[in-house]
Formats: structure tokens, sequence, C-alpha cells
């Protein structure tokens, strides 16, 4: 069964799938997703809470013991993921065991109105290991420049990391730099290297997106040759990059101690585009040693009529530098909208933080009323 998942696990793509719920924990789908369709990690972010506590009376007695005690909707919304983060890992834990640490895992994020604060977001990072208090676990940290700081210092504690919202190439190498030097601070720090996993989300659809719209606009047939290709093109030399990096002299004692290369995980995998094939961003980036998260119906789409043929990332180099050459020669700045995706990022992020916030609000007055 699932053939085509079977085979991109094969391929060396570890298929983390992005969302979570109490239901869907609790009715054992998560277990069957991990047994059948090769699953070996969850992401979740604001939105998918969101979306699951507002629909679905399966936290109704958590929230109702929580407005009894009249915490504060930060409070609640706090100790109703981690709740659910908790209890994903467990069931993710036999993943994590079989794989030595390196996938069964589970994200979840720092709040991200914290995200231009560096001391703040540590501080809540740590906070929310020693709250969810599982070693199979990724404290997610956004890719801003006040996030960087924060990377290198949560590694250096031993707390595994899952770095997000990363556009940008340039942005990218500064992330790799972070964590490196963030491992090479916890070796300092007596830390075993070996039980510091992280990931870097290197967001994909969002670009074509954005450049796409852009290319349109300019119109014609050189700008229309280039639709579609910009995202694919920009995941592809952030794994030149890793390839690079983590081949260096620098990774080279810290690998010999143990440590293990932060992975590229491809986030952002569902197509927005109806035109495009609905398994674009799986089939067009496989190569071994790297993540992709995919949201339900991108893993479904995968598993019915994906076509995955072995690493289609190597031997793409030159090929994907002319696709972004070629988008900077018809006047669209490559740094201008990697900038504008991160900005958006961070606001979208908020925004959907703030209708978590809203939405545990509402459940908080509803039930509290009603114990």
């Amino acid at each position: 069964m699932y053939e085509n998942l079977k085979k991109l696990s094969e391929d060396g793509v570890s298929i983390w799938l992005d969302d979570l719920s109490r239901d869907r924990i609790r009715s054992g789908n998560l277990a069957e997703l991990v047994r059948d369709k090769h699953v070996t990690g969850v992401t979740t972010n604001p939105t998918i809470f969101q979306k699951a506590i507002s629909g679905s009376a399966t936290y109704d007695e958590q929230v109702r013991d929580l407005a009894v005690r009249r915490v504060t909707v930060d409070e609640a919304v706090r100790m109703i993921t981690t709740r659910d983060v908790r209890d994903g890992a467990d069931v993710l834990r036999p993943v994590y065991d079989a794989t030595h640490g390196v996938d069964g895992r589970v994200s979840i994020e720092v709040d991200p109105r914290l995200a231009h604060e560096t001391e703040a977001t540590i501080a809540e990072a740590k906070q929310l290991w020693w709250l969810v208090d599982r070693e199979n676990i990724l404290i997610k940290i956004p890719a801003t420049r006040a996030g960087l700081p924060a990377i290198t210092a949560v590694l250096a504690e031993g707390i595994s990391v899952n770095v997000t919202l990363i556009f940008s190439l340039e942005r990218y190498r500064e992330v790799m730099d972070a964590f490196i030097a963030g491992i090479e601070q916890a070796k300092a720090n007596g830390h075993d290297l070996s039980k510091i996993q992280s990931v870097a989300s290197f967001f994909v659809s969002r670009v074509d997106t954005e450049i796409d719209k852009r290319l349109k606009a300019i119109g014609g047939d050189a700008a229309n040759a280039l639709l579609g290709k910009a995202a694919v093109a920009n995941a592809r030399l952030a794994f030149e990059a890793f390839e690079e990096v983590f081949s260096s002299e620098r990774w080279a004692p810290l690998k010999a101690a143990g440590a293990t290369a932060q992975r590229p995980l491809w986030a952002s995998t569902g197509v927005k585009d109806p035109a495009y094939k609905d398994t674009l961003y799986v089939d067009d980036l496989i190569v071994a040693g790297v993540v992709n998260t995919m949201p339900e119906a991108t893993l479904n789409a995968e598993a019915d009529h994906g076509a995955p043929n072995g690493d289609a990332v190597r031997g793409t180099y030159a090929e994907a530098r002319k696709v972004i050459e070629d988008i900077e020669k018809l006047g669209i700045s490559y740094d201008e909208v990697v900038q504008l995706l991160e900005d958006e990022g961070v606001e979208k992020f908020e925004a959907s933080w703030k209708e978590l916030l809203d939405a545990t609000e509402a459940e908080l007055t509803k039930l509290g009323g009603e114990a």
C-alpha cells in the first residue's frame, strides 16, 4: 500500500505531517499515518491549533478546567497546545527510537510576537522545552535577524530546534552558521551532541506565489516561461548550500563528536496555483537527507498519484541558478522578494496567533459559563 510514499521514504526523504489535533491523536489516526503512510514527524503552527480547538469538542474538558481556574488566555493556549505536542510526541516515540532520534519529532513554536526579541525568544524556547518535557520535540524559532542569536543560544542549552520562515539563500547560510555556533557551544557546555537535532524550514510555495504574480504583470514569452520555476530553483540552491556547509572543515570535528547536520526541511509544500501539479513541491525536491512536511491533502495527493523518481536536486544547480538570474534580468529583485516574504511571514504568524488567542478566549468564556 502507498507505494509512492514508500518510494519517497526509500529515496531518503523524511515525510512529516503539517497538522496536529487532539482528535487525530485520540482516534488513532496519527498512529495510522505513521504505520501506513510512512509519516515520521509532525509540524504545527497557530492556524493548525486554532482550527483544532474551534472545531472539536475534544478540548472542552480541559478548556472548562482552565476557565474555572481563571487562567489567562496566553496560559490557556500554552496548556492546550503543549498537551497535544506531548501526546503527539508519545505517539511518535517509537519512530524516534528506531531512527536514533533523527525522526519521530513534533515541532512547537515560540510565540511569534517575540520574533524580533532575542532574549524573550530564548526564554520562551527554554520554557516550552521544559513544559512539554519530551526529548523528541523541536522548538520552532523564526529565522529573523533577532532569531539568529536565539537559535545559537537555545542549541547551546542542548535543546533541539526547528528554524522556521526561511526564504532567502543568504539568510539560510546565516541560519546554518547560527546552528554550527550553537553546536560548538553545546559541545563546550558538555552536552551529548547526538541528542541535539535541528531542521531548517525553507519555505517553498510562497516564493512562486510572489514571483509568479510579478512575472504575470510583466507578461510576454520570457516571463511566462519562468512561471512556477522560482520556488523549486530556490530550494535546490539551498540544498547546494547545505552540501557545501556540512562538508566544511568547521563542521568535521563536530560530526566526529557525534553531531548531526541540520537537515533542510521543505515547508509550505501545498501548491497554491491549481495550474501546477499538486505534488510539484514533493516530486521535484526529492533528495536524500531532507524532510518534506506536507499538509494532509498533499500527503494524500502524493500517495495517490505522485511520481517520485529518485534524486531530483543534485546536478540541477546550474539550471536553478539560471532561473534566478533570468528572473532578475526581467527586473524582479530576488532580494526584495525574499525580504518581503520574511516580513509577511512574521505578520501572518502573528495574525494566526491572535486568531488562536481569540478562539481560545471564546471557548474559555463559553465553557466557563457552563461550569
